[in-house]
Parts: structure tokens; sequence; C-alpha cells
């Protein structure tokens, strides 16, 4: 109880002395603004002149200083990778390598020449093919002038036989006594073997005219032209050893 009434009467005092001091304050602050709105005012005094001084010149702008530039950021050196030297290999591994490095130089030089090799026999090859080509040809060429030949010496041949032929019976006929009222139409057919010599072997009546007085005169005919003409090369005789022979009237 006496705690408490204690703390009343402190409280109370404080409160007291507060209010005096906030009262003294208040006064104070009164007593200061009557003063403040009694003080006179200062008088002002002016100067005439009669020319005015020249203007005071503009100080001049102040001068703008420009930025220093501002320092690049320096590029950093990028460190040098350090570069690992090999290991050194070992001998057995080194001796290996070689031995396939020279393997494979040998092998490589095995396929360069058997390459060359190849088309060497290719080139002979084509250069015999050409050859036999060029021999074919030549054979060809060979073949035809001989069957032109040929047939150029068949032709004058052919043409030589008829041509004695010919003769022949222009000689024969030279010799021919026809019969009296003999007909245009009648024709006489005889097959004549001779001798190298044109000497008439054998006279053979093939075909007759159905007039046997005509048969008979053509038949002595040939018997008295004899020799007949032949040509001079002996070769040719085999193409008049056997004639086959007609007669017309002349």
């Amino acid at each position: 109880m006496t705690a408490f009434t204690l703390e009343t009467r402190n409280e109370k005092t404080i409160s007291g002395a507060l209010t005096l001091v906030m009262h003294l304050l208040f006064f104070a602050l009164l007593v200061f603004g009557v003063a403040w709105q009694k003080q006179e005012p200062v008088a002002m005094v002016a100067e005439l002149w009669s020319n005015l001084p020249a203007p005071k010149a503009a100080p001049p702008p102040p001068k703008v200083e420009p930025e220093p530039p501002k320092p690049q950021p320096k590029a950093e050196a990028k460190p040098v990778p350090k570069v690992e030297p090999k290991p050194a290999p070992k001998p057995d591994i080194a001796l290996r390598e070689k031995k396939e490095k020279a393997l494979k130089a040998k092998e490589q030089e095995l396929a360069e020449k058997k390459k060359r090799e190849e088309q060497a026999r290719l080139e002979a090859l084509k250069q015999q093919q050409a050859k036999e080509a060029e021999a074919m040809r030549l054979a060809r060429e060979q073949d035809e002038a001989l069957r032109k030949l040929a047939q150029s010496q068949a032709a004058a041949q052919a043409k030589l036989v008829d041509e004695y032929k010919y003769r022949i019976q222009e000689k024969i006929k030279r010799f021919v006594i026809e019969p009296p009222n003999l007909p245009k139409t009648a024709q006489v057919e005889f097959d004549v073997v001779l001798l190298p010599g044109g000497d008439v072997l054998s006279v053979k009546l093939r075909k007759s005219s159905a007039l046997a007085a005509y048969d008979s005169a053509v038949e002595r005919a040939i018997l008295k032209a004899q020799p007949l003409p032949l040509p001079p090369d002996p070769a040719m005789f085999k193409e008049f050893r056997e004639l086959n022979l007609i007669f017309r009237p002349e």
C-alpha cells in the first residue's frame, strides 16, 4: 500500500513540473512576438547617376571539358595450350609399325607392278587384235581382188571361147554343100571331139534335121574343115575338147 502511494506522489510532482515549464515557454514566446512587431523599418538611400556605368561583360560560359575516354578493358591473353609431347613408342610397337609400313609399301609396289603388267597385256592384246583385223581386211581385199580378177578372166575366157567356137562353125559352114529345096527352118546338131592340134577325133549326130542329105552334108563339112581353129594358149584346149555344134541353113 505504501509503495503505491509513493509512486502516485512522484508522478504528480513530475506532472506539475512539466506544466510549469510549458507555461514559461508560452509566456516567453508571447513576449518575443510582440517585441518583433514593434521594430521600426530601416530607411533606404538611393543614389542618382548622370551616366550609367557600362554594363559588366557577361562572364564567359564555363569551358566544358570533354570527358576522358573510358579505358578499354584489356583483352586477357588466353594461355597457350601446352602441347604434351607424344610419348616415345616402345621398341616393340615401333618395330611392328616399321614392319607394317614396309609390308604396305611392298604390297603397293606389287599392285602397281601388276597394274602395269595388266595394262601392257591389254595394250599388246589390242595391238594383236588390230593386226589381226588389218590382216583380215587385207585378206578380204585380196580375195575380192582375186574374185574380180577371176570373174574378169572368166569373162574374157568365155568371150574367147565364144569367139573361137564362132570361128570353128564359120570354117565348117564354108564346106557345107546344102541340098536343093532346103527349108530355112532345118537344124542339125553334132557332138565333136577334137585333138590338141585341132584335128577331129570323132563326129556324132546328136539331133537330126529330119533331112538326111543336110545331115550328111554337115558331117562331111566338119571333117573337111580340119584342123579347126583353136586359141594359141594350150591351157584353153579343155574348153574345146568336146564341142556341141548347131547348124542352120544360110
